[in-house]
């Protein structure tokens, strides 16, 4: 606990959504929650709520000063301690993998998991001193299933479900709990943010799935117009409470249908009936 006998916790990617949600929501239980963002704008925003227990504080993934200052700035206030980090600042980038430049998808890498391997590698050290910590990663079912048009997502989170499982290997014994969060379709800005990547960063008239790209677009301007099974931010953070507040919290937590359904069907169909399924399920992609 902190200097004030709360438990405190690092929230990454505040700005809305899900990580907005997370940090309010722990901020009403009792938690002393610092709310992170890249904007200024957002971080002034957040704490111009003058909410109990909530601080905002700038952290950008993307720029290692960012994260170290970010997190000496957390210590300083809580005296040295943290309880528990929950990552979460993300975003994804549409594309096919043939038209994926190098610095695109190191781009996608730097901020879905270089940037939160730096921020846990600091606060662990914290967690180690303590005897205590909890790492809870927002995943997403894209890292148990790949969906054609999201290979650069698909990738990150696959990666960072491979990192996340080894170090809960590695910290056995610590008192350390790491857990993964895997959602389905969330309400979120998600689709806006993953658009403006996409017109940023695709070629589309010179692409052999340039036809395809106008689904795409279409569908990623359609923010509102939730696909099928999409529950809002509230279903992350009852999972991200278990994972922090439980004596035995899980190592995976699927959220959604899709997630549950999809997830055992990795399981049972072979590869060729899966890979069909879920070719249909993103958008086909003969081309």
């Amino acid at each position: 606990m902190s200097t004030d006998g709360r438990r405190s916790v690092l929230v990454t990617g505040c700005s809305s959504g899900i990580g907005e949600c997370v940090a309010r929501g722990l901020a009403g239980r009792g938690w002393r929650v610092f709310a992170t963002a890249r904007r200024a704008a957002d971080v002034e925003r957040l704490n111009a709520l003058q909410q109990p227990g909530l601080e905002s504080l700038c952290l950008d993934l993307d720029d290692p000063d960012s994260v170290a200052a970010a997190v000496e700035a957390v210590l300083v206030r809580t005296g040295g301690r943290l309880d528990a980090l929950f990552n979460n600042g993300a975003y994804g980038q549409p594309g096919a993998v043939e038209d994926l430049r190098r610095e695109v998808l190191r781009a996608q890498f730097e901020t879905n998991l270089f940037g939160w391997v730096d921020l846990t590698n600091r606060v662990l050290p914290v967690m180690r001193r303590q005897g205590h910590g909890r790492i809870v990663q927002n995943s997403s079912i894209l890292g148990l299933v790949a969906l054609p048009f999201r290979g650069a997502y698909n990738a990150s989170k696959f990666a960072l479900e491979g990192l996340t499982d080894t170090l809960r290997l590695e910290l056995r014994g610590t008192g350390i709990h790491v857990s993964l969060i895997e959602p389905g379709p969330i309400r979120s800005r998600f689709r806006a943010n993953a658009m403006e990547h996409f017109r940023r960063n695709i070629d589309v008239a010179s692409s052999p799935f340039r036809d395809h790209y106008a689904g795409v677009a279409e569908r990623l301007a359609h923010e509102g117009d939730a696909a099928p099974f999409t529950l809002p931010p509230e279903a992350v953070l009852r999972k991200v409470i278990h994972a922090l507040e439980s004596r035995r919290p899980r190592t995976r937590y699927y959220v959604t249908v899709p997630t549950h359904l999809l997830a055992r069907l990795r399981r049972v169909l072979p590869d060729r009936m899966l890979d069909a399924l879920l070719a249909s399920i993103g958008g086909g992609g003969r081309r």
